[in-house]
């Protein structure tokens, strides 16, 4: 009975330290902007958004071309998904990602370059339509 009932206090312990660390990293986290990425897909969208963007005059053409303004651009390096398999994240200098998002409610791929002062968005790949 003694193992249980220390069994109990530690349970209830454990439950009140997680509900006060939670409303406690929560404040913190709105107050500075910080966010907790643990994640691959997460760490590598937030290395992305940290550096300075250049774009590649066939990124620019299809800019000029299309509308694609850098607000689109920006809600991938938010929201988008990092396809790893077709990403060559062992290339030198720059590791080449491959991150999907929707563009006008179109599944579209941002093709990235991340080098080591600056990302360079190459080229957005957009499915015909059928």
């Amino acid at each position: 009975m003694a193992f249980l009932k220390r069994l109990g206090f530690y349970l209830i312990g454990l439950s009140i330290g997680l509900i006060f660390l939670f409303f406690f990293l929560k404040k913190k986290s709105e107050e500075t902007g910080t966010s907790f990425c643990y994640l691959p897909n997460c760490r590598v969208l937030k290395e992305l958004r940290s550096k300075p963007q250049q774009l590649s005059p066939e990124f620019m053409a299809l800019v000029d071309n299309s509308g694609i303004d850098s607000l689109q651009i920006d809600s991938f390096l938010m929201d988008g998904k990092v396809d790893f398999e077709k990403s060559d994240t062992k290339a030198e200098p720059c590791k080449t990602y491959h991150v999907h998002g929707t563009l006008d409610e179109r599944e579209c791929t941002l093709i990235i370059d991340n080098c080591v002062d600056e990302i360079v968005i190459k080229d957005l790949y957009i499915p015909a339509t059928d």
